[in-house]
């Protein structure tokens, strides 16, 4: 008898095929020559994969607008819906499309354009580094705290 994973198990499932397909995206960026030169490429592939697959909302391998728009929410940048737009206009090269693939998501993060998504990504782990947490939970405020 055949059963048909469900819940979590089917997540999963769909999650680790998303990766083998993002890993085989990279091994092809690893053996093209175009990309011989840069440093430390595996782990930048591997980082970049991490970061695509969390915001791949609809787990079809592709980042849509609510993907994009959850992204830059998480990183402190709403953005109007036109803004969104632009940004994904800029990463697949001015195409209408209402999808960013990871093939177009290396090519921005690699390549030499300066996409504002690229530069917002790359900066944001400099930002996460010099932010200082506070291990205590906040303070509990009181009505008289308020405006």
């Amino acid at each position: 008898m055949d059963t048909i994973a469900q819940g979590g198990k089917a997540y999963g499932l769909l999650k680790s095929q998303q990766e083998e397909t993002l890993d085989s995206i990279n091994e092809a960026f690893l053996s093209d020559s175009k990309y011989a030169e840069e440093e430390d490429l595996s782990s930048k592939l591997e980082m970049f994969k991490k970061k695509y697959m969390e915001f791949d909302l609809n787990d079809k391998g592709e980042i849509d607008l609510m993907g994009l728009k959850r992204m830059l929410e998480k990183l402190g940048l709403a953005k109007t819906h036109l803004e969104l737009k632009k940004m994904m206009a800029e990463v697949v090269g001015g195409l209408s499309k209402d999808t960013i693939s990871y093939n177009d998501f290396l090519n921005m993060m690699l390549g030499g354009r300066n996409a504002i998504l690229k530069l917002i990504l790359m900066f944001e782990g400099m930002g996460k580094e010099q932010e200082h947490k506070d291990v205590a939970p906040p303070c509990r405020k009181t009505f008289s705290d308020l405006p």
